[in-house]
């Protein structure tokens, strides 16, 4: 029960590794803001959590929906400790170039899967601050260093914000990381990398399996934990090994 008498808000987390984000927490004893944009699947994980949970519609694109969220949470639950930036679109992205993605959609893109993030900290920023500090973990995912189109230019994006809200925020007590997933088992994964496309990234890992959501919870719970007091401004690659970085 490492985070009791904590608050966290985690989008993104009616479903995926936002799901298992917010299972985690409040396993180890955190109170939890499901924040998604999909109003069922926030209330379904918020119910399977149970009464230190609630769930919030958030839209990530758009700033008064962002400061809805945080007034929500010091609403419910006093105080704000915890901000997990996990909201992306990726389950439905649409496959397309940087060359030939229609510039409606890659705006809207960018304006969820990187933008989110900041929009999200500029709304809790004041109520983690209050409470003397707090910590926020932004998603991010082996393709920043990966050619891989927009969504890899968005999260080389997450990771540059990561860096520069670690050194803004820091006079403040918040410190500020990423987590880079490599290839893991999720719905959104499957639905959108062909089968035969797994074995091949399976085949590039120096550890021969998908990685699973709990690989992604588990090192939340250390970044957020004061195991990591001393940590911000990182971008922790849980990966199986795919990427290398001497």
């Amino acid at each position: 029960m490492r985070f009791s008498d904590r608050v966290a808000i985690i989008t993104g987390a009616g479903g995926g590794i936002g799901e298992a984000y917010a299972k985690r927490l409040a396993d180890d004893g955190a109170s939890v803001v499901i924040a998604d944009i999909d109003a069922g699947g926030g209330a379904r994980v918020a119910a399977e959590i149970g009464e230190q949970a609630i769930a919030v519609t958030t839209d990530v694109s758009d700033p008064a929906s962002t400061d809805a969220m945080a007034r929500a949470a010091v609403d419910a639950f006093g105080r704000l400790d915890f901000l997990v930036n996990n909201a992306a679109i990726y389950k439905t992205m649409q496959l397309d170039g940087l060359t030939t993605v229609p510039y409606e959609y890659l705006d809207h893109f960018m304006s969820v899967n990187l933008w989110g993030a900041l929009r999200c900290t500029r709304s809790c920023v004041p109520a983690l601050a209050a409470g003397g500090g707090g910590v926020i973990v932004n998603q991010s995912s082996t393709a920043a260093w990966m050619p891989s189109g927009f969504y890899g230019v968005a999260k080389a994006g997450i990771n540059a914000l990561t860096v520069s809200l670690a050194h803004e925020l820091g006079g403040q007590g918040i410190r500020v990381n990423a987590i880079a997933p490599g290839p893991t088992d999720t719905e959104a994964t499957r639905t959108i990398v062909p089968e035969e496309f797994r074995k091949h990234l399976l085949a590039g890992l120096a550890l021969k399996r998908m990685g699973q959501v709990d690989d992604m919870a588990g090192a939340l719970s250390f970044l957020l934990s004061d195991d990591a007091a001393w940590v911000t401004g990182h971008v922790l690659a849980v990966d199986g090994g795919q990427i290398t970085r001497i």
